[in-house]
């Protein structure tokens, strides 16, 4: 009999996936409780897809590689590319609301985009109204038998095959589940910064569960910074949504100048990692960075954009009249669990999606709204593969250990040291600092799933010596001539704990 495909995570990623995947039954384990724990449900912009009249797949892969800064795969970025409109057009047609003008799509133009090509919902409105449409569909599916709030605790298997997982139910029980084809689909790593626009719960789980098992981590280094996140104390930091510079909204200093025209030829169109160190300098300055939305967007915002109308006048900020206090926070995470553009990793039975893979698509810097649709297209291509890739591990897998949890103040001090050592600026003496507190943090708490993927991102941080897309190095400014992926294992990481002479203090 066949096993039911494991799917862990419920973003748009997984739950698409899970839909796709029918007839055949699926499990799908939530993570938190269904609708609840997704960044997909925040994202506001939209997804990205060559609609238009005047777009075609050719450009939007074009924007992809040029946004990726050398290393986008061009199969990852065309396949995107040519997957996304038909993705759209199913979601429009299983009920979620896209704006329309008349037959028409809405679009809206983001950074780096050559055309209108992002479909929107309600303009920031894309995350939520999606996810409630797939989550209704899931729900009605015969298929899917929903694990409301169970997590995965860790994969059972090794390196010559994934055998499913051992679950943990809401209320602490522990299960195992064996698949023959295991789904990460598990969000990011923003949870590890203290200043992030996603769940703080997405911790980077999905990296430290497949390593254990021997996976791949590429790229981990590269963490995408939002410039524009709502600056006034708030955790999680609500997101401003590019879509407010694509209709105009332009960005200042405290006096009203307009910084990013002497930056960048786009202006606040450009690459998101350039407006965000513009943004952080601004504020590291004492000049201050606010988005100025009251010529461009006025009256109209709280129907045009009523999420981020509702988090500025939680805050006390009416953006019909007043500036915006905005400062760079960690949005999305571009490396990931390795996989080919079919969402297979390097383990037999083991694959991955969405923003916890890294298949080549983003590179250095995802192209804005690229990561609904990477989910959309990433599922529906895991799940036409799926039949062909069983795997071949027929033996019982013993339940592994359960990594440590990471109490509170420990994640805390965590968090505020990624921020300020791994953030939007980076140089290899802080890293170095950063990697003695995470493994100091190890020998006290173990090897919980936090800490081991604090230590991809920073190990890979300090061993690239350059500045590229997303990581910036206030000591390694230049970029190389060659671009080349990090790949590392947990035996690489673990070989990496000797750090170079050149980044230690001369001792006293």
């Amino acid at each position: 009999m066949t096993r039911p495909v494991l799917i862990c995570g419920a973003g748009i990623a997984g739950l698409w996936a899970a839909l796709k995947l029918a007839p055949r039954p699926v499990v799908l384990l939530t993570g938190a409780p269904l609708g609840e724990g997704a960044a997909s449900g925040w994202a506001q912009g939209g997804v990205a897809a060559a609609l238009a009249d005047d777009d075609s797949a050719a450009l939007h892969t074009a924007d992809t590689v040029t946004a990726g800064a050398g290393l986008v795969d061009a199969d990852a970025a065309q396949a995107l590319a040519e997957g996304a409109a038909q993705e759209v057009r199913e979601l429009a047609a299983l009920g979620a609301p896209f704006e329309r003008r008349g037959e028409a799509w809405s679009l809206s133009r983001e950074a780096a985009h050559a055309r209108h090509r992002v479909a929107r919902v309600k303009g920031d409105g894309a995350g939520a109204a999606i996810m409630a449409t797939l989550i209704d569909a899931v729900r009605r599916a015969p298929h899917i038998e929903i694990r409301n709030g169970w997590k995965a605790a860790a994969l059972m298997g090794d390196a010559a095959g994934c055998r499913g997982v051992l679950a943990r139910s809401p209320d602490g029980q522990t299960e195992a589940i064996e698949a023959d084809a295991t789904i990460l689909a598990m969000g990011g790593a923003g949870g590890l910064f203290a200043l992030t626009t996603t769940p703080a719960g997405a911790q980077g789980q999905a990296m430290a569960m497949a390593a254990r098992l021997g996976a791949v981590i590429q790229d981990p280094e590269f963490v995408q910074f939002h410039p524009t996140a709502l600056n006034a104390g708030l955790d999680p930091a609500p997101l401003c949504t590019e879509a407010l510079r694509g209709e105009g909204a332009i960005l200042v200093d405290r006096t009203g100048h307009r910084f990013m025209k002497t930056v960048h030829a786009d202006a606040e169109l450009a690459p998101r990692d350039v407006v965000a160190r513009a943004v952080h300098r601004q504020n590291l300055s004492g000049k201050g960075a606010f988005l100025d939305c009251r010529t461009a967007i006025g009256e109209a915002f709280p129907e045009e954009f009523p999420a981020v109308f509702a988090a500025c006048m939680q805050a006390g900020i009416d953006p019909r009249r007043d500036l915006i206090p905005v400062a760079p926070t960690a949005h999305y995470h571009m490396g990931g669990v390795m996989t080919d553009i079919d969402g297979a990793t390097s383990i037999p039975g083991l694959y991955a999606i969405g923003e916890c893979a890294s298949s080549g698509l983003h590179g250095a810097n995802r192209l804005a709204s690229n990561s609904l649709a990477e989910g959309l297209v990433s599922a529906a291509r895991v799940a036409a593969a799926l039949p062909e890739r069983k795997s071949s591990c027929k033996t019982v897998a013993p339940a592994p250990d359960l990594p440590p949890d990471l109490p509170a103040d420990a994640l805390a001090t965590l968090r505020a040291a990624m921020s300020r050592a791994c953030g939007v600026e980076r140089n290899g003496a802080a890293m170095v600092q950063l990697c003695d507190l995470i493994d100091g943090l190890m020998g006290t708490h173990g090897d919980a799933d936090a800490l081991v993927a604090a230590r991809f991102i920073v190990t890979g941080a300090l061993n690239r010596t350059e500045s590229r897309g997303g990581h910036f190095r206030t000591d390694c400014p230049a970029t190389d001539t060659v671009a080349q992926h990090t790949r590392m294992t947990l035996a690489d990481l673990a070989a990496s704990t000797e750090i170079p002479a050149r980044y230690r203090e001369p001792a006293e």
